[in-house]
């Protein structure tokens, strides 16, 4: 075993109470064992940090199963394949997987897909040609299904899904306002993304500028965060207003037995009945037989320069707990991808 190599690998130590911790992740490290037939060693190179992360560190019942205590954490990766014992891959295939939290991992092929480096930056896999970009594709394409014209807004636009919903809501013809954290943010989304106006939800006066850059309503509002910005959103949709409702960032640290405040669940029903709302939670894989038109179109945007992206890269698998806190707090400023190793 001792030409075996040796993963490094962040695992749940134990299941967050609220806010996360440095102590609920724990990194180790173990020998892996030798292939089987059929199976790849794989050499992580990059791994995605996604709020949905969160959620699947604790043992409720979800969509997904949670990740199990002393488990790797999940998370999608791009990674080089080092060894083969699979007749579809050969040393040196980049390929786009599922290994998580950890510099190496060894897997059957299932699920694996090539890239090509000569492409795009093999990044962006875990980007705006991954997950997150599928993930606005898909929200806009089959929920929201923006009409020229429409006032289309979108929380936590400089996010990875935000800031592809805003511009790929663009592309289909409607008036895009952008929610984000901070006047750097806003600048970016407004001077480098084309959106038509940007609000800092940390602004005093929040409520009043999303008023007053929705003169005519909301049409759509693509739902990332919850909170006081949803408080703000909702008194100004529209009669058939749509929602796609893709993350609840602000509440993803609540103990879901318990509320706060009061219940605003009525105030709620009586809207979408009285406006005929349409409010859809999703998850992005529901449209998986989509992701082939996604790579076609989405490559095309991003060559005719309509669909732009901005990485927060960091570097070193031990830092990913440090990224990972940050997020849920909106430190990142783009799609945050660790650095595993040197593609």
């Amino acid at each position: 075993m001792a030409n075996q190599p040796v993963t490094t690998r962040i695992v749940l130590a134990s299941r967050p109470v609220g806010k996360p911790v440095a102590a609920n992740f724990r990194l180790e490290r173990e020998t892996l064992r030798d292939l089987d037939e059929g199976e790849v060693l794989l050499q992580i190179l990059y791994l995605s940090l996604d709020p949905y992360m969160r959620g699947r560190m604790d043992d409720t019942k979800s969509y997904a199963a949670p990740v199990e205590i002393d488990g790797v954490m999940e998370g999608g990766t791009v990674a080089r394949v080092v060894k083969s014992r699979n007749t579809e891959f050969t040393p040196g295939d980049i390929v786009l997987s599922h290994s998580g939290w950890q510099s190496h991992a060894i897997s059957n092929g299932a699920g694996l897909r090539k890239l090509d480096p000569n492409t795009a930056p093999i990044s962006t896999a875990l980007g705006i040609l991954g997950m997150p970009g599928f993930t606005a594709y898909a929200g806009l394409r089959n929920i929201a299904r923006p009409k020229a014209g429409e006032t289309l807004v979108v929380a936590a636009a400089s996010g990875a899904v935000g800031s592809a919903v805003g511009q790929i809501g663009k592309i289909f013809g409607a008036r895009v306002v952008g929610i984000a954290g901070g006047p750097d943010k806003c600048r970016y989304i407004h001077d480098e993304l084309g959106f038509d106006a940007a609000i800092d939800h940390r602004a005093d006066d929040f409520q009043a500028q999303l008023a007053s850059a929705c003169p005519n309503g909301i049409d759509i509002y693509f739902e990332n965060v919850g909170g006081h910005v949803w408080n703000a959103v909702f008194p100004l949709l529209n009669d058939f207003a749509r929602v796609p409702v893709c993350g609840l960032i602000a509440h993803y640290n609540e103990d879901p037995s318990t509320s706060r405040g009061s219940d605003q669940l009525p105030a709620v029903m009586r809207a979408i009945l009285r406006k005929s709302l349409t409010i859809r939670g999703f998850i992005q894989r529901e449209f998986a037989d989509q992701r082939s038109d996604f790579y076609r179109e989405a490559g095309k945007w991003i060559s005719e320069g309509q669909l732009k992206y901005k990485e927060d890269i960091v570097d070193g698998l031990e830092n990913a707990p440090e990224a990972f806190l940050g997020l849920l707090e909106g430190r990142n400023f783009g799609k945050l991808v660790v650095r595993v190793a040197q593609g």
